[in-house]
């Protein structure tokens, strides 16, 4: 049974791709912090995507993907009313939420959909949420008019100054953090080396602070280890154990390390179908 493609979106043609897709018994349970893994076809590539937002109602999850690779490339080329082979999940340990007042949710990239969903799920619980997202341009936003849909402070900064604030999310964060009179908790999803400045800025406020891994994975269920991660000295898994830890302890050096060790491999395979694409004018 294909897993069926109810609407698909470009938010930036050719590199960021929202799609909703029909997964009732996934939407039933799927919860903030939850993943999916997908595969496109029988001989294709599993890779993991976090929820970007579910409707139990309707049975539908919401995923959001950059156009990074080839399996990425190759789920671009997918059409509304196409399926998807697999979509496993929900999978890993949900968000911890509670009412504990004021959390602040720091987005980059794609990461800020799946922000939105943690940020939501705060919001339920009854915290105040200031959501921070970042991008280099105002044309390459996301996610802005659905957060401020249920988010009272949503601040924006552009690296070229096109939209809110001319510099990085973690300046916006560091005002916060010296005006606010307590902030519970920061969220932070995104690139990897902003989820690690933002865990620098946080560090000498004593800010408990969660970040959402984006580790290579291949199972998504804790079997093949590719997806390990040192958290406070310890090795753990961020398929069974997270993908969400306390990024003052996460060993960003070895996570960067591991993020880059198939760089060439990956190329090779994009290359190959680009040219595959090329060949049946796709």
């Amino acid at each position: 049974m294909g897993y069926k493609i109810l609407k698909k979106v470009e938010l930036i043609p050719g590199q960021t791709t929202m799609m909703v897709i029909d997964a009732p018994q996934i939407a039933k349970k799927a919860k903030p912090g939850n993943f999916v893994m997908l595969r496109t076809t029988e001989h294709g590539e599993r890779i993991p995507l976090t929820i970007a937002d579910c409707d139990a109602v309707r049975g539908t999850i919401t995923i959001v993907y950059l156009v990074v690779g080839k399996t990425s490339a190759e789920m671009n080329t997918l059409k509304e009313g196409g399926e998807f082979m697999d979509v496993c999940g929900p999978l890993g340990k949900a968000t911890h939420i509670e009412k504990s007042g004021t959390v602040v949710c720091v987005g980059g990239g794609t990461g800020i959909a799946a922000m939105h969903h943690i940020a939501k799920g705060h919001v339920a619980a009854g915290n105040r949420v200031i959501a921070i997202i970042g991008a280099r341009s105002k044309s390459l936003l996301l996610f802005c008019s659905e957060l401020s849909s249920f988010c009272p402070e949503v601040r924006i900064a552009t690296d070229d100054g096109s939209e809110g604030h001319k510099g990085f999310v973690t300046e916006v964060l560091k005002d916060i953090l010296e005006t606010e009179d307590e902030v519970a908790e920061v969220v932070a999803i995104g690139p990897v080396p902003m989820m690690e400045a933002v865990c620098r800025v946080t560090l000498p406020f004593g800010t408990r602070t969660t970040v959402s891994l984006n580790s290579i994975m291949v199972d998504g269920i804790g079997m093949c280890g590719a997806c390990r991660c040192t958290v406070g000295g310890k090795t753990l898994f961020a398929c069974v154990d997270g993908p969400e830890f306390d990024g003052h302890q996460v060993d960003f050096a070895e996570l960067k390390t591991r993020l880059w060790q198939f760089k060439e491999q990956e190329e090779e395979s994009m290359e190959l179908f680009s040219k595959e694409c090329q060949c049946h004018g796709r």
